[in-house]
């Protein structure tokens, strides 16, 4: 293994002109990882399948993500970073042309697994390059700018998709994001550089495939509990095999000099808190994005357009405390941000766990606020500051397995607390009547609940604060 290419360090206005490239392209990116929820009625319609078969647009997205994220570590570390940034544009520029003229659903999903593929490598290398060009004491405030770019648009993606909808076609969400592209295309050209160290290494193609068969499998798996149920034959043997490789492929990469994806990372006390932080606020986050929705539309009966307006001030929120708590990360650590983004998101949850029927649709907006505010709280610190307590050589190995677990913590949420709620709901029908789905919906708040309060006890007995962290 030999050294390839030497970074380029870059300052002033050539960083500011990368920064505001990896905004513009992981927008477009994070917006369309939500987009299709509300375009699905007409897509189905349009393209003659069933609304399971239609799924899969979400599902197999999701699927090509879990595969594409433990690559990005041996890609981002292989090639030059400027090659490698275009090269996964145009990939997702490929997909959404072939989206956008799908005669049929076999050419939308061909697009929109090279979506995932360039949004999976694009995501891992844009957090890679913003902990590089920036110095540690504005890492913070950086990363808090780039989640808001990838915190936001997901929230915000089912109202603009609607609009688009509704004044067009469910393509337009395809032209516009084409055109989002292009200028990122362009800019990447013109202001890109090789700004991450590579060396030349073979590709272990035994690692890959297990990571394909561990985290495919497991990722597949649970997102067919929602649909088939946990007992499902196939559910389960897609969990099993999921399982068994990713015992395979961990003692793989604990055995090798140069892993595949070093999970040895995790030894580092710093980087594995903030992989369960992680880990467990996606678990909650995901959770709750889906119920929120069937709590206003399903359970109350209000419009989709009602339900986005719910989401909305969340979303201005997120916006809002998103680049301030990256500021705060960069003067006082991570402790202060964990423990108040953990028991924001605590209350949150516990509130939705006392409303009913008659509890006016401002109050769940509300909660909503202090939820996305704890995301903002959390989501890119976390990141930061795990990736801030390994060696720099191995940031591409954190973002990777970070994002990696997050991913498939997140589909774990939203199969768990959508079958919470729904088993639940089944149960007290004979005692609650027609008020057993919100019975059900308030018992999956108040389990949120409780996994939000176990990130708050990691917070005050684990993570210390920055002046003690230098001690």
């Amino acid at each position: 293994m030999t050294k390839e290419t030497e970074p380029i360090q870059i300052t002033g206005s050539r960083r500011t002109l990368v920064f505001i490239n990896i905004l513009i392209s992981c927008i477009a990116t994070s917006l369309l990882a939500t987009a299709l929820t509300t375009a699905l009625p007409q897509i189905t319609q349009d393209f003659e399948i069933s609304v399971a078969t239609g799924q899969w647009m979400t599902s197999g997205y999701s699927l090509a993500m879990g595969i594409i994220m433990p690559l990005t570590a041996f890609l981002i570390t292989r090639f030059p970073t400027r090659k490698l940034y275009i090269l996964s544009i145009v990939i997702f520029l490929i997909g959404l042309i072939f989206s956008a003229a799908a005669p049929n659903f076999y050419i939308m999903m061909i697009g929109r697994i090279l979506q995932a593929s360039g949004n999976g490598m694009l995501t891992s290398m844009a957090q890679v390059v913003l902990l590089t060009i920036y110095p540690p004491e504005k890492r913070g405030t950086a990363m808090g700018w780039y989640g808001l770019s990838v915190g936001a648009a997901p929230v915000l993606a089912p109202t603009l998709a609607g609009i688009l909808i509704d004044l067009s076609s469910w393509r337009m969400i395809f032209y516009v994001s084409i055109a989002i592209m292009i200028v990122a295309l362009i800019l990447a050209i013109r202001a890109f550089d090789n700004v991450l160290d590579t060396k030349k290494k073979t590709f272990d193609v035994g690692s890959f495939v297990l990571s394909v068969f561990a985290f495919g499998a497991i990722t597949l798996g649970i997102g067919n509990i929602t649909s088939y149920g946990i007992t499902d034959p196939i559910t389960l043997m897609l969990l099993v095999i999921g399982a068994v490789t990713a015992v395979f492929f961990a003692r793989r990469q604990l055995h090798q000099q140069e892993a595949f994806l070093d999970i040895r990372i995790l030894n580092s006390r710093g980087y594995a808190l903030s992989v369960i932080g992680s880990m467990l606020l996606y678990l909650v986050m995901m959770g709750s994005s889906i119920l929120l929705p069937l709590y206003v539309q399903t359970i109350c009966g209000y419009s989709a357009t009602i339900s986005g307006l719910v989401s909305l001030p969340g979303s201005l929120a997120m916006a809002i405390i998103s680049p301030l708590a990256g500021k705060i990360y960069d003067k006082t650590g991570m402790r202060l941000l964990y423990i108040a983004g953990s028991m924001a998101m605590c209350l949150s949850n516990l509130g939705m766990y006392f409303i009913d029927l008659k509890t006016p649709l401002i109050i769940a907006a509300l909660l909503n606020v202090v939820r996305s505010i704890a995301i903002g709280c959390l989501m890119m610190p976390l990141v930061t500051w795990g990736v801030a307590e390994i060696k720099p050589e191995k940031t591409a190995h954190g973002t990777a397995l970070l994002t990696s677990l997050r991913t498939v913590a997140g589909s774990i949420g939203t199969a768990l607390f959508t079958g919470i709620m729904t088993v639940v709901a089944g149960s007290s029908a004979a005692s609650y009547g027609e008020n057993a789905p919100i019975h059900g919906m308030n018992i999956t708040f108040l389990a949120m609940a409780f996994v939000s309060f176990g990130m708050f006890l990691i917070a005050v007995i684990f993570v210390k604060d920055r002046k003690k962290e230098l001690l």
